[in-house]
């Protein structure tokens, strides 16, 4: 079942792209390859020495004109016992050649700073998604410092992603309606994972914390949650969120 959603997932790109259908973009769907490290400080290593290293990386990352490579490090906030790791290296290309060309490059050229990062954190996964969106963030800019929620989501039987995107277009434009700000993509694995127990991850962009309460009070309060489960509780199956404290390391536009 995974391997045929990834394979229609992939063939649907090329058919929906530029249609609008999926994607509030008005030149249609744009798949942005995001990579994720998840990682626990070393004994007697803290988010200040990752700071250092992060600055040096930067400096490099200036003087070799790395400037299609968006970072972040995400800090659990609401999390449970199977979040078993201390922080996450958020990257994300303009595309998965630009991806790969800084990947290239870092390995070959990175001056010892890949020993320093070493020296800060271990590293149990590096896994890689195509990122889909469905709502953009205000005035379509890549967020900076932000909180972010992931759900793990799985299609339900007879799901399609062109009936599951269909109904995120009218979930995108009724949260539009209500006045939320938030950004959507859904993250179908590509590179590094195996064995999932999920379909995609849903993934959403908050400014901060009164923003994400915002939207808490017009899902419950505000009852959108009878609109989103008229939408998509046929299609898919989500797991409740975790929530992470985005800081930008790194910023460029990538839409």
């Amino acid at each position: 079942m995974k391997k045929i959603l990834i394979s229609t997932f992939f063939a649907s790109v090329v058919v929906l792209a530029g249609s609008g259908a999926v994607s509030a973009q008005d030149d249609g769907m744009l798949i942005i390859p995001v990579e994720m490290y998840a990682c626990s400080y070393n004994a007697r290593q803290d988010s200040g020495d990752l700071d250092r290293v992060t600055d040096k990386w930067n400096a490099w990352a200036d003087a070799r004109d790395l400037n299609d490579y968006a970072a972040w490090t995400l800090t659990p906030f609401y999390f449970g016992p199977e979040q078993d790791f201390d922080v996450i290296w958020l990257g994300a290309g303009k595309d998965a050649v630009a991806l790969g060309a800084g990947q290239d490059d870092y390995l070959a050229n990175n001056g010892g700073i890949a020993d320093d990062f070493d020296e800060v954190l271990t590293c149990n996964a590096h896994t890689n998604f195509a990122s889909v969106n469905y709502k953009v963030s205000p005035e379509g800019a890549t967020p900076a410092n932000s909180v972010l929620t992931f759900s793990d989501c799985k299609y339900r039987e007879g799901a399609t992603f062109e009936a599951v995107s269909s109904a995120m277009a009218e979930w995108a434009q009724h949260l539009s309606n209500e006045g939320s700000t938030t950004g959507i993509w859904h993250w179908y694995p590509a590179y590094g994972g195996g064995g999932e127990e999920f379909d995609f991850k849903w993934l959403q962009a908050h400014e901060n914390l009164e923003s994400l309460g915002a939207d808490y009070d017009r899902y419950a309060t505000g009852r959108g949650f009878e609109t989103r489960g008229r939408l998509l509780d046929h299609l898919i199956d989500c797991d409740s969120s975790r929530a992470y404290l985005a800081q930008s390391r790194r910023f460029v536009q990538l839409r």
